[in-house]
């Protein structure tokens, strides 16, 4: 019997498209996330054929934000927000003004009132939750201190916004004259608060929010996850971090008015106060990374290509205040701070393109007269032309970077604290990666004396190394500079402890064209992640699973040797 079923269309629409061009751009080398957003260009209305629905693929993609949001959360401690408050907080503060001036100026420039500059200069300064944080994952930076920097800058941009958004409705009113702040709050529209009511409702909101995570979630959301684990449902665990997240996420935005993004995040980092973490992590993976493809596909949708040609040099001044003049505010910023130049170029790079709370803006501006259509044209071209070039923005800061840590292309008098010396071992034992696995190897390899050094992203993690007198290197080893200064070509062997079967791969071919007798060794969870390692040079590829079953078969043996001769 024939229906209709717009919510599994859309999905179907919106995986099978990205699938087929993430497959495309993969295959030429080009980011899949452009791949995504052709995806959704292509099931977009300003296209021919299919027209998946744009309400609901935005749902889906806000789902994927929360998700996201929530994951932060669990690998994010507060003590590392506090940590990065001295930068996060006056470095944000100062860019979203020097953003909101250049938009506000280019607007000016087009005939527009000074409420609707306002408005697209906003929605230029904020830059989408997804594109950053997936630049730092796949750079491995989440746990450096320019992971941690971006992170908490990111958060800053989003109570800004927040508040950008109470406000909005009473700038409004106060530009077509009506003397009473309009607001979507219930409470403030009640008791008639203006623009300076309105701020404090918000504000206190706010504070009330923070505080109640911190003093009830931070308790209450760890034990009820300690109470489902006890149950032994893998299934009821699963379904009670994803309900833990959603809800939180909606509360928060329904009761205190803080985005969606805001609250799971908060809802992850206390849930980060359990050991149950890192298993809760895992458990969400699989949903955030489907939902976070559904927002690149979501965002082309919304795309027109037609408006870039109407309209040339508007777009190529919006795109130049995103990618150059943004950036280049936010990277004299780091640099007053007086942190390395990687990491301004880091955090630079990160806000070099704008995303989902600048579409909110711009459809909230347009309801309320305050930006005209044109504005959100240009707004949505220049979020999906900035993450598109977002990629090689980058590619190019990796490039750069790389050429400042080398230390033979610097001079002595040139020479900073951001190059990576190589080290001075030999006939040693590379370890890269410090985590659960990794620090068995290297407390075994410590205890019997055996020179090694470690390779791991975490500044913690290298810093408590250096702490007890082991070697170690700060940054990716897939990266020509880390591996480089961990000296493979006079080492023995090489360790890779780190589960990403990729990266792994990279390690390893680079590893062996540098040292042809080097005794490589790595983990895999998969038969095929063991033939791809040993195919690119891997001499012994560990299965944990494999092995965990030949230890219970040995201890089977060990305790009841007659079982085998019985069975015979």
């Amino acid at each position: 019997m024939p229906h209709d079923t717009p919510l599994i269309a859309t999905i179907v629409a919106g995986l099978g498209l990205a699938f087929v061009f993430g497959t495309i751009a993969q295959r030429f080398r080009i980011p899949p996330l452009v791949g995504y957003l052709l995806a959704g260009v292509a099931a977009g209305p300003f296209t021919p054929g299919f027209v998946a629905d744009q309400a609901l693929a935005t749902e889906l993609a806000e789902l994927g934000i929360i998700l996201l949001m929530f994951g932060v959360g669990l690998h994010f401690s507060l003590n590392d927000l506090l940590s990065v408050r001295t930068i996060a907080v006056p470095g944000a503060v100062a860019q979203i003004a020097v953003a909101t001036l250049m938009g506000l100026g280019l607007a000016l420039l087009m005939g527009w009132s000074v409420g609707a500059g306002l408005v697209f200069g906003l929605a230029l300064s904020v830059a989408s939750t997804v594109v950053l944080l997936r630049a730092l994952q796949e750079r491995r930076l989440m746990d450096t201190e320019r992971g941690k920097i971006a992170v908490g800058w990111l958060i800053v941009e989003d109570l800004a916004m927040v508040l950008a958004l109470v406000l909005f409705p009473a700038v409004a009113s106060l530009q077509t004259g009506s003397g009473t702040a309009l607001t979507f709050d219930p409470l403030a529209a009640r008791f008639g608060f203006g623009l300076t009511g309105v701020l404090v409702l918000t504000l206190i909101k706010i504070a009330v929010f923070i505080a109640l995570m911190l003093v009830v979630g931070r308790r209450l959301i760890p034990w009820v996850l300690h109470y489902i684990a006890h149950t032994g449902s893998r299934e009821l665990f699963r379904l009670t971090v994803l309900a833990t997240a959603l809800c939180i996420a909606f509360g928060a935005t329904k009761l205190f008015g803080v985005s969606l993004a805001l609250g799971a995040f908060f809802a992850g980092m206390m849930l980060r106060e359990s050991p149950l973490s890192q298993r809760a992590a895992q458990e969400t993976l699989p949903l955030r990374d489907a939902f976070a493809v559904l927002f690149f596909v979501s965002v082309g949708m919304l795309f027109d290509p037609m408006s870039v040609i109407r309209e040339p040099w508007p777009f190529v001044a919006t795109l130049f205040v995103i990618v150059v003049g943004k950036s280049l505010a936010a990277l004299l910023i780091v640099l007053l701070f007086r942190h390395p130049i990687t990491t301004a170029l880091t955090i630079s790079a990160s806000l070099a393109q704008i995303g989902e709370f600048s579409f909110i803006l711009a459809e909230l501006g347009v309801a309320l007269d305050l930006l005209p259509k044109a504005g959100r044209d240009l707004i949505l071209a220049g979020a999906i032309f900035s993450i598109m070039l977002n990629p090689l923005v980058f590619a190019a800061i990796d490039w750069l970077t790389s050429r400042l840590e080398r230390p033979q292309a610097l001079s002595p008098a040139a020479a900073t604290s951001e190059a990576i010396p190589i080290t001075e071992l030999s006939d040693h034992t590379i370890l890269v990666g410090y985590g659960r696995v990794g620090s068995i190897v290297g407390d075994a390899l410590h205890q019997r004396n055996a020179p090694f050094l470690a390779v791991e992203a975490s500044d913690d993690t290298v810093a408590k190394l250096k702490q007890r007198g082991i070697e170690a290197v700060m940054g990716n080893a897939a990266r020509a500079s880390v591996l480089r200064a961990t000296n493979p070509a006079a080492a023995r062997a090489l360790v890779i402890a780190i589960p990403e079967a990729f990266e792994a791969g990279q390690i390893v071919e680079q590893a062996r064209a540098a040292n042809a007798d080097l005794q490589i060794i790595a983990r895999a969870h998969s038969d095929a992640e063991v033939d791809h390692l040993k195919g690119l040079g891997a001499d012994i590829v560990i299965m944990g699973e494999r092995e965990i079953a030949r230890g219970m078969i040995e201890e089977l043996e060990r305790r009841h040797p007659d079982a085998s001769t019985q069975a015979a």
